[in-house]
């Protein structure tokens, strides 16, 4: 048989079963399981537990005693006073969030990244802090004191005190929310609309603005959330004068310290109730925006 090749196209390597890469997001049943257990876990120890006790204190005394509770004229005081710091301080940071985010994302000038950096101190600032800023500023050790009081002008310790510490601490999250926004969508569009004769105010109401209004929508949310539970600054700057200068956060304390404790739990439910209807709204713009804040 010498000189006879053999026919190599018969002999085939023989063919491995094809592996199909790992995803990152497939686990085994275990680990699975045991992260699971532990987020649901966490939840209902540090979340839904508190949260119902705090529905089940409030009405520990029956349904007239907490009706009762809410009515009172310091509580209601402190309800109003709460409303209305949110209903101002939230529209004056919309504005100034839509006017940051918008210098910032369509505009270069010398200190943009600095302008960026400024707008997160009430983030890494502790809320008591910029509480006693004002009142070094407006107090009466003020170097403005001696005019606030020559034009009866009463900022400290009373509701423009509370109006302007809240927007202190709420600044942040509009802007926040929008910049990373803007920044991703471009300004393609814009240019579009400028290009075809549209003025400053029309690409921004016309163009901008649509593009923009589920991720404003949550932040002016989540900015209202902090508004209303807001304690450590408002706490500073009140002086915790009741049925005047008291919000929620600050008559349930108050409540508290004396051992009312049903009608401060009765606060807190309807401070709870704010908070889950802030929430439940959140949702319902993540949904329409597609699951994101956009």
């Amino acid at each position: 048989m010498a000189g006879v090749v053999p026919d190599l196209t018969l002999i085939r390597p023989a063919v491995r079963p094809a592996v199909r890469p790992r995803r990152a997001t497939e686990e085994g049943p275990f680990i699975r399981w045991t992260l699971i257990v532990i987020t649901v876990l966490f939840f209902a120890a540090f979340l839904v537990l508190p949260l119902v006790t705090v529905f089940v204190e409030a009405f520990r005394k029956g349904t007239e005693y907490y009706f009762k509770a809410l009515s009172d004229p310091i509580a209601w005081s402190a309800i109003k006073l709460t409303l209305v710091t949110a209903a101002i301080a939230v529209p004056l940071n919309t504005v100034f969030g839509l006017a940051a985010a918008w210098a910032i994302t369509r505009f270069s000038f010398r200190g943009r990244q600095f302008l960026s950096t400024l707008i997160d101190l009430p983030l890494w600032v502790s809320p008591v802090i910029g509480g006693l800023i004002y009142v070094l500023l407006f107090g009466t050790q003020s170097p403005f004191s001696p005019w606030l009081i020559a034009h009866h002008i009463k900022i400290v310790y009373a509701t423009p005190g509370i109006i302007i510490a809240t927007v202190f601490v709420t600044f942040p999250f509009v802007a926040r929310g929008l910049i990373p926004l803007m920044q991703n969508q471009g300004v393609a569009e814009e240019e579009a609309a400028l290009t075809l004769g549209a003025h400053g105010w029309q690409v921004f109401f016309r163009v901008t603005i649509p593009k923009i209004k589920w991720g404003l929508l949550y932040s002016v949310i989540l900015s209202n959330a902090r508004a209303m539970g807001e304690f450590g600054a408002v706490s500073v700057v009140s002086g915790h004068i009741r049925g005047l200068t008291n919000t929620i956060p600050l008559q349930i304390e108050i409540l508290y310290n004396e051992y009312s404790f049903a009608a401060a739990f009765a606060l807190a439910s309807l401070l709870s109730l704010l908070g889950l209807a802030t929430l439940a709204l959140k949702t319902y713009i993540e949904w329409r925006a597609g699951g994101r804040p956009s």
